[in-house]
């Protein structure tokens, strides 16, 4: 798998950067659709390569497959970022490039990198024992929300009563009743047998024919639930777990346990041979290095008469003299500039002599030569209206770990290594260029001094003229780092552990810990219309598929690994905006779950009452920031994000104040740098309701969550009902109930499921098999989205800036397209009319 993984990223390589310049391209579809192929390719290798990374236990070979990964990783964050870019929309539709590439839609999901929790599992358990002890020594042993107790008249208390005692009533009435029925069947059988009349043959006839009724019928339920389980009508019956899947369970701790004990005696080695080579060459290394630098001064002194400067610590040090060309080059250099010079005056002198003669000629060369330079602009502007692929931060990562795979493993014998640890070889020869560079830096301390006493010795009136301006350019730069110091601002916090920081926002409620909840339990299908509905110039509602990639896109990749966050298309804060019950808040939560981030909800509900004030909020936003970035990753959370943002604020939310971080919301994004991963995350079901202007300046992705399809809610039903514990037999109608649901959303399915399936009909249900009606009663009950929300949903999205972008995009087309076909009517109008004057005598009508 390892090396058709690099013999297919070298392909790929090679046609995502190719050794010719690539032109501009003007036709947005074909660049489109080359991005689209680029971007699969890469989700292929990055699902092989996860894999890998997963189930490889050299320790040494994990770290070359990791920084692949890492790299393959942000490719495709660059890629859908062109791709933004390119048609002004989140939402993408691969279609017609999966048919080219004979691939799936499930081959579109994005998988989640396992090593996100499994290498910090330790820190993820002991945070959730010391969140479950602050919330034991604070009292709040739960976060759910607060429940209101509910109260009543006497009246409704009486009637409930009532009720209760008409149903004992009828229970010991229908139980009376059930014993008298008993017993009439029991003397009507005593009365059957006293007066039978049946011979051995007729009973034994009466007895085949009901067996042989009864075994038919199964045999055509049966056959008939095969059927519908092959066509893939009725999911199939998952049967309880196999002894080869409890086998590769068993495997995988092993090979846990493997990774473990390899990458800790990695880590010994790399110790151990360090201190060996420190040992052993550390004293030859330091004697060959102030032998080559005490030459180097020699040779350049008999060179140019001088010492030279040594190189200053940040520029590399001796590294950087050995890295230059030697002195005899370096005055050769000199010798040939020192001509060109010479032969570039004598050309200036005879240009001017010929100027002064041919003075009206030359007027005219420059005419000539401004006119070249215009067309050169208009070509350039042109080569800029086309499309050309910005320049990558991750391809030479991919491809410094593609050499070395290629350099060290493709061909390396590793029969000989059977439980694969690591190879101490390839230590002592990294170990041995990490000694080299310390003995370096000790070296380049000892021959500086020496190369002073040299100057003070051989050249002492140069060198002191030399030490003058140093001194005052250290002094300069010392008052320079003095004004710096002292427009830091100052931390409120500074004299507090983060132990006790984080044990106060879990007190006020601020720190919440997430739901354990998948990705994948955001369950929703691929839209297989999407590419035919925008080919006819309809834009499709998103499907619920490609919201879970866009997730794991911009939230889950960046926050998982540090390096794809530093150099990745920044993407600081996200809006998940939607009706109520499309899944926000379990996307939030998911986003955590996934990458054992931290959640702060700073939600404007929650912060009522918390830190009054202007001083108070700005300790708050300053207590959150802190313990985000050294607790990261985090996520920092506002519900109801549409009321930071409020144009007016409606009487019933002034008493919690809701645009109180109106002002600060944009500097805490502002603040975010790189290598911060923090992600603001916020969720509204009525953004129409904001300000679009400073709600778009904070939150610079959008994502619209729709409601479900006929699809997703098919596959929704399905799971809803499998994970209940009801399995969907042939009597119920799936697919109607999909029909009839249009307009509902997640929750309100989830809702009727739970419902229905109450724990006495889960105990009935096989005598009594689920039907489509019993869910109709409570989804009645729920009111569903309508088509005017969702069309006020996506008027939202067309005005906010990659909306009104997209419709400028659009405008532009249509104009070029309408200027072209008054150019063609033009050129072509006389002689078309003179064809068609011939013609239409012809014609009898």
């Amino acid at each position: 798998m390892w090396a058709q993984v690099h013999n297919a990223l070298a392909d790929l390589m090679a046609a995502d950067c190719p050794a010719a310049p690539v032109q501009h391209q003007k036709d947005q579809l074909q660049v489109f659709h080359g991005l689209a192929t680029f971007y699969l390719k890469y989700l292929q290798i990055f699902r092989s390569l996860e894999v890998m990374y997963d189930q490889l236990v050299h320790p040494q070979k994990r770290r070359i497959v990791r920084q692949v990964l890492d790299g393959v990783m942000g490719r495709l964050l660059e890629l859908k970022n062109e791709m933004v870019e390119l048609e002004l929309s989140e939402f993408h539709y691969f279609d017609d490039v999966l048919q080219d590439l004979k691939m799936t839609p499930q081959d579109l999901e994005i998988p989640i990198p396992r090593y996100f929790l499994r290498e910090k599992m330790q820190v993820l358990r002991e945070r959730e024992k010391m969140l479950a002890h602050i919330l034991a020594k604070g009292g709040l042993t739960k976060q759910n929300p607060n429940k209101s107790v509910q109260t009543m008249c006497l009246e409704e208390a009486v009637g409930i009563l009532h009720v209760c005692e008409r149903a004992r009533q009828g229970r010991l009435r229908a139980k009376f009743m059930k014993e008298i029925r008993q017993a009439q069947r029991e003397v009507l059988a005593k009365f059957r047998a006293a007066h039978s009349t049946t011979t051995p043959d007729q009973a034994a006839i009466l007895i085949q024919k009901v067996w042989r009724g009864y075994s038919q019928r199964k045999r055509t339920e049966r056959e008939r639930l095969e059927e519908l389980i092959f066509l893939g009508m009725v999911p199939a019956v998952q049967p309880s777990p196999s002894p080869t899947q409890l086998k590769a369970r068993q495997v995988e701790t092993g090979r846990r346990l493997v990774q473990e004990q390899n990458e800790a005696e990695y880590q010994k080695a790399l110790l151990s041979v360090k201190d060996s080579i420190w040992d052993v060459e550390g004293p030859d290394m330091r004697e060959t290095l102030q032998e080559q630098i005490r030459q180097w001064f020699i040779e350049c002194r008999d060179a140019t008469g001088k010492f030279p400067d040594f190189p200053n610590p940040e520029d590399g040090g001796s590294a950087l003299i050995f890295a230059q060309k030697t002195p005899e080059q370096v005055a050769l250099e000199l010798a040939a500039r020192e001509a060109e010079k010479q032969k570039k005056k004598k050309k200036n002198e005879n240009n001017d002599a010929k100027k002064e003669k041919n003075g009206g000629k030359t007027r005219k060369i420059e005419k000539k030569i401004k006119q070249l330079k215009a067309k050169e602009k208009d070509d350039v502007e042109d080569e800029e209206a086309g499309w050309k692929m910005a320049p990558s931060n991750f391809i030479p990562t991919v491809m410094e770990g593609d050499k070395m795979y290629r350099d060290v493993w493709q061909g390396r014998d590793e029969r000989q290594n059977l439980l694969q640890r690591c190879d101490l070889q390839l230590v002592r020869e990294e170990k041995r260029q990490e000694v080299e560079e310390e003995v370096r830096v000790q070296v380049d301390e000892l021959m500086r001094q020496e190369l002073k006493n040299l100057r003070l010795a051989v050249d002492r009136n140069r060198g002191d003229k030399k030490k003058k301006p140093k001194g005052n350019k250290k002094k300069k730069k010392s008052k320079k780092s003095t004004k710096k110091k002292k427009k830091k601002a100052k931390d409120p916090t500074a004299d507090r552990s983060i132990e006790s920081l984080y044990e106060e926002l879990i007190l006020q409620g601020l720190l919440i810990q997430p739901m354990n909840i998948k990705l994948s339990d955001y369950i929703g299908e691929f839209s297989y219309l999407g590419t035919t509905l925008r080919q006819a110039h309809i834009e499709p509602m998103p499907s619920l598929s490609d919201v879970r990639q866009l997730i794991a896109l911009y939230g889950v990749l960046p926050l998982g690994s540090q390096s794809v966050h530093e150099r990745a298309p920044a993407v600081k804060s996200l809006l998940l905006a939607g009706p109520s019950g499309v899944g926000k808040k379990m996307l939030v939560h998911a986003l955590c779950s996934e990458t054992g981030a931290n959640l702060f909800n700073l939600s404007p509900g929650n912060l009522a009452g918390k830190y009054p004030g202007r001083a108070g909020l700005q300790y708050l936003l300053h207590l959150v920031l802190k313990v985000a970035r050294q607790l990261q990753p985090s996520v920092i959370w506002i519900e109801d994000a549409e009321k930071t943002f409020y144009k007016k604020v409606p009487k019933t939310d002034k008493e919690m104040e809701p645009r109180r971080l109106k002002k600060d919301l944009f500097k805490v994004v502002k603040a975010l740098r790189p290598e911060d991963r923090v992600l603001l995350v916020g969720t509204s079901r009525r953004p129409f309701d904001a300000d679009i202007k400073s709600l778009c300046k904070v939150y610079r992705k959008i994502i619209l969550l729709p409601r479900p399809d006929y699809a997703s809610r098919l596959v929704l039903w399905r799971e809803l009902l499998l994970r209940s514990g009801a399995e969907p037999g042939p009597r119920l109608d799936l697919s109607s109930l999909a029909k009839v649901t249009d307009g509902y959303t997640q929750g309100h399915i989830l809702t009727a499921v739970r419902q229905v399936l109450s724990g006495w009909r889960l105990a009935g249900l096989r005598a009594a098999p689920l039907t489509a009606a019993e869910f109709v009663p409570p989804l009645a009950r729920l009111e569903p989205v309508f088509k005017e929300e969702e069309e006020a949903f996506k008027m939202w999205c067309s005005r906010t800036p990659l909306g009104r972008r997209r419709a400028r995009a659009a405008r532009a087309a249509e104009e070029e397209a309408d200027q072209g076909k008054r150019e063609d009517k033009k050129g072509a109008g006389p002689r078309r009319s003179k064809e068609d004057k011939s013609t239409t005598k012809r014609k009898p009508h």
